[in-house]
Order: structure tokens, then sequence, then C-alpha cells
């Protein structure tokens, strides 16, 4: 199973690592930064944090994917920006993200439509790329949904959307954040509201685990090989 496999894969999540017991080195195939509630304007000692753990990572021989708010600390670290998105916000999910002709001749898009729907869940975007970043996907609400960069020794793969998440998890967070999305006005009324459930559950129907989690395996087997 891929849960399994990014299980054994990943030796660093988030700023843990295990330890070898031969040597007392720390040891990893690859390092997956994940989802997140924070913004990263707000620049809390938390955040700052994180950022300073990526720049950290960048300084090793490391190939990193990046998943959501894992991308936006990874660029803001890598010295791009992240703002308010100025298209509104993925509420659960991205409807039709498109692959760029860049992002269909890379490794992380084998094997995937050129044109998908995923589970995502934003406010924020990347709105200015680090130096030398290679745009990989797009949709009408965020420009950068898929980048790669490389930073001092490591290799950056960055995705906005989350090919790790199924859209049950998209749900409960909608739910639990409802009085906030009404709050922002992400939703006119309940029937808006409704609406927008009931799309999110007809894509479920549609979606398959092979397609969604394409990214996180093609990833996986780099790692392999």
């Amino acid at each position: 199973m891929l849960r399994d496999e990014l299980a054994d894969a990943r030796h660093v999540r988030q700023g843990r690592t295990r330890r070898t017991r031969s040597s007392g080195e720390y040891r990893r195939n690859g390092i997956v930064f994940t989802g997140g509630a924070m913004r990263i304007n707000d620049m809390t000692d938390v955040i700052k944090k994180h950022i300073n753990f990526a720049s950290n990572c960048f300084e090793q021989k490391n190939k990193i994917l990046a998943i959501c708010w894992g991308l936006q600390v990874c660029s803001t670290a890598a010295g791009g920006k992240v703002n308010p998105g100025k298209n509104g916000a993925h509420i659960g999910i991205a409807s039709d993200v498109i692959i760029n002709n860049e992002g269909m001749k890379h490794f992380i898009y084998k094997d995937k439509k050129n044109i998908f729907t995923s589970p995502a869940f934003n406010f924020d975007e990347v709105s200015e790329i680090p130096k030398d970043a290679v745009l990989l996907s797009s949709d009408k609400v965020n420009n950068v949904m898929g980048i790669i960069f490389n930073r001092g020794n490591s290799e950056i793969i960055g995705l906005q959307y989350h090919p790790d998440y199924e859209y049950s998890q998209m749900l409960n967070l909608i739910a639990g954040r409802k009085e906030r999305l009404f709050k922002n006005n992400n939703f006119s009324n309940e029937e808006d509201y409704q609406k927008h459930i009931s799309y999110i559950k007809s894509e479920n129907e549609l979606l398959n685990f092979n397609d969604r989690t394409c990214e996180v395996r093609n990833w996986l087997n780099y790692l392999k090989n």
C-alpha cells in the first residue's frame, strides 16, 4: 500500500528524523513538508521555526516534497513570497488543475491526467516563486499549483493541493471551519454551502486512489532509484 511505502521511505516529516543505531547519525531518504492551518504572513515564532527548519534542510543533500503549507514554507525559505489568494481560496477541492508543458516533462506528473481535480484547502498562495523555480501546474484560483526548484543542496517539489488527503478529510475540515468560512464570505448562504459540499461528494465518487496519489507514488519511486 502507498501509505505503508510513505511511512517506510520518509525518515523525516515536519522536522522529525530517524537515527540509525550503528552510527548515531541521522539518515533519511526524503523529507515531506505537509499541510497545516497556519498562515505565513502571521509570522509567529512557530512559523519562523518552520521556515528556519526548511532553510537548514536546504543546506544538506535532500529530496523534498512540499505539500500545501509545506510549499508555502519552502517557497518563503527559498526567497519566494506568499500572500492571500487574489482569486479566492480552495475550500476542500481544486478543480481543473492544468499541467503545463514543463509539468508534462517532469516525473512527478508521470501517468497523471493533464487536467485533474484534487483535494485542496488553502487561503494563501505562492504569489512570487523562488528564483529559478519552474512552474509545473496552475488552476483558476492559484497560478502556482506545482513547482520545482533547487536550493542549497536540495531538490524541492512543491504542490499546493493534496495528493496525500482524501475528500472525506476535506469535508471534515470544512464542517469544522464552517463558521469561519461564512464569516470570511467564502459562502453567501447555506444553499451555496450545501451545493459545494454536494460537488465535493460527487467528485469523490469519480476519483480513485491511484489517480489521487499519483504524485506521491512518483516521488517515492524517485527516492528508490
